[in-house]
């Protein structure tokens, strides 16, 4: 039996911050002088993960830069981060509008972020029979792993780095499942979101306890019924004592219902997302922001793998297309994580 078709989406926000790093030595601009290399960046991933993923159908979702539903609920969201360089964030403005012209669909959703499109098109993809795989540097993501849904992590030294997990390889790597993942993060915190977590909480003891108890809920249901004792078997007394800690309960609770992605937004039927994409409307779009690719593209627009040859001079070469090795887990190590390879 064919496998189910394959949804591929994106979160253009961590993308692009990761291309605008990686390439802000090269300084590319356009003829105008303005910033592209970020925007360059952000094709090459996608154009390399469809080259090697091959899927049927592709979407790419940006947060929203004028609003944050978020935020409203908790005033210190991502409040400590420093104002982005003027150059990123033109960029960042200027993605949406690019893959748009160029035929990719794009969703850039009224008061939320990329997040919530990847967990609101898995969902689509998964109502309808789909396959997806969700490409990001953010591990919040690991929360919407299931049986059709998989992560494709990317991390520094991009896509030779990057780490495809399944319901297996999160278990793996981090002792629960995505099922717990939202609680295992609420418990440690998200520094990079200004989400403090509980003091003392870090991967193994937030994983000791939800492999206790199952869930933070089952937590609080055992110190409200006076069962202190099996906490402290579970995590020992230092770790236990904290999360009877004044305002901690409240903390995780908040922590929980920030880090909750939106599931029902609207995004692209997967049918009307399918590829292939015209290369001839893609060549156009780049070349007016002065981003001149061809045989790149060939896995966005039904072509067929570039022979080993260089490109035409007039062509900005993305990096070669070497055999793609899925590295094993986060901590480094170079062995297939667990069930990483089962979708392909």
């Amino acid at each position: 039996m064919a496998p189910a078709p394959l949804l591929l989406v994106l979160d253009g926000n961590s993308l692009v911050h990761r291309a605008y790093h990686a390439g802000a030595g090269d300084g590319w601009t356009d003829g105008d002088g303005r910033p592209i290399w970020a925007l360059r960046g952000l094709i090459g991933f996608i154009a390399r993960a469809a080259a090697y993923l091959r899927p049927d159908a592709l979407v790419v979702g940006f947060d929203c830069p004028h609003e944050s539903a978020r935020r409203t609920e908790f005033a210190e969201y991502k409040a400590h981060r420093p104002a982005k360089a003027a150059d990123l964030a033109e960029q960042l403005l200027g993605a949406p509008g690019l893959l748009t012209s160029a035929g990719v669909r794009t969703v850039c959703p009224p008061g939320y972020e990329a997040d919530d499109v990847l967990a609101s098109s898995a969902a689509a993809a998964r109502a309808r029979g789909w396959r997806s795989v969700l490409m990001t540097s953010d591990r919040d993501a690991f929360a919407l792993i299931d049986d059709s849904t998989s992560v494709l992590r990317v991390r520094n030294g991009g896509m030779d780095e990057a780490v495809l997990v399944d319901p297996a390889g999160l278990t793996e790597l981090y002792g629960v499942t995505a099922a717990q993942y939202r609680d295992f993060a609420a418990l440690r915190g998200d520094p990079s979101d200004n989400l403090p977590g509980v003091r003392g909480f870090g991967t193994a003891t937030a994983a000791k306890l939800l492999a206790a108890f199952g869930s933070v809920d089952q937590v609080w249901a055992a110190l409200d019924a006076g069962e202190d004792g099996l906490v402290r078997e579970a995590v020992g007394a230092k770790a236990a004592g904290q999360l009877r800690a004044e305002g901690v309960r409240e903390r995780v609770e908040r922590n929980r219902s920030i880090m909750r992605m939106r599931a029902d937004l609207p995004v692209p039927d997967p049918e009307s997302a399918r590829l292939p994409l015209r290369l001839a409307t893609m060549r156009i779009a780049l070349r007016e922001r002065g981003i001149n690719l061809g045989p790149s593209l060939w896995a966005l627009t039904g072509g067929v793998p570039p022979q080993r040859e260089p490109e035409p001079r007039e062509e900005d070469p993305l990096p070669d297309l070497r055999p793609w090795v899925i590295r094993g887990g986060m901590s480094g190590r170079r062995d297939p994580t667990p069930g990483q390879l089962s979708l392909f």
